[in-house]
């Protein structure tokens, strides 16, 4: 049975720039509420739509990025068993076409941050230097390439404090910065072994890693999420919020499952693939929500 195509790349049909911008990807830019959902004011008067314009803003940002990549990368994707079906490898966008389009996307992205305010329209603009530099250069450098898929979940943190006015804690942002490094060495992890001999054809990195190098990074980083999370919800003082330490330590073994078991590390793919990891993150939520809002 052939194995599935990834999501960003099932049907691209008649609308091929739509599937260029990959939007499942733009479930990563909810990272912007996680500061006024975990402080307790997102449902305050207003709250939800001031999220709108950042939300936005960092949508047209990382989709002008992921376009600026795979023009980068349309080479070695043609040779590349899922890659080589996205809009640019397979020829059914132009170079000039798509370029245009990231251009138009970066410049709009800029112009909206402007309007949300000066510490926002930053993070942002940090953001796209570092996307750009990973695109054309960083990529191919092992560790540093880590770092820096790590560094776009920690931007959308601060950026969504910066939206909202709302500080991130210590033990918030040790969470997501060792969760980000947990689930970019899954995502590398998973590429060289869905690659193997052909590992070094597409990403320089993936073979620059020793073996056993991102199994044992995985599994460091798996522990000390789960302890700084730990220390983050005993630190908010809700009983219920302990709780969502099991599906916590839960999600965590699932994902090293999925990746090790060959069925891919991408963070998004395998939320929404993934039915038990799907089920948690949806309970983690409510639960989590309740903590905060229902008491």
């Amino acid at each position: 049975m052939p194995a599935r195509a990834p999501l960003h790349e099932v049907r691209a049909g008649p609308v091929p720039y739509l599937t260029l911008l990959r939007p499942l990807q733009w479930l990563k830019n909810l990272m912007i509420f996680f500061p006024p959902f975990l402080g307790g004011s997102l449902f305050l008067p207003g709250m939800a739509v001031r999220g709108g314009l950042p939300f936005f803003s960092f949508c047209m940002a990382s989709s002008a990025t992921y376009i600026l990549n795979d023009i980068h990368d349309r080479e070695n994707d043609r040779h590349h068993p899922d890659k080589k079906g996205r809009p640019l490898p397979s020829g059914r966008i132009s170079i000039a076409g798509a370029s245009l389009l990231a251009i138009v996307l970066a410049c709009s992205a800029v112009m909206i941050a402007r309007t949300v305010s000066g510490a926002f329209l930053l993070c942002l603009s940090v953001y796209l230097v570092v996307s750009i530099a990973y695109s054309v250069y960083l990529k191919d450098h092992p560790l540093i390439d880590i770092f820096c898929i790590s560094a776009g979940f920690l931007i959308r943190l601060q950026a969504g404090g910066a939206a909202f006015g709302i500080a991130i804690s210590e033990w918030l942002f040790l969470s997501v910065f060792l969760l980000s490094i947990f689930l970019s060495t899954g995502k590398r992890l998973g590429e060289k072994n869905r690659l193997g001999a052909t590992a070094a054809s597409h990403r320089k990195a993936l073979v620059a890693y020793p073996e056993g190098f991102l199994q044992g990074t995985m599994y460091m980083t798996g522990s000390a999420v789960l302890v700084t999370y730990t220390m983050y919800v005993i630190a908010r003082h809700s009983a219920l919020l302990v709780y969502s330490v099991p599906l916590c330590c839960f999600g965590l073994l699932r994902y090293i499952l999925r990746v090790q078991s060959g069925r891919g590390g991408d963070p998004t793919e395998s939320l929404l693939r993934d039915m038990p990891l799907f089920i948690v993150g949806v309970v983690w939520v409510a639960m989590v929500g309740w903590g905060i809002y229902g008491q």
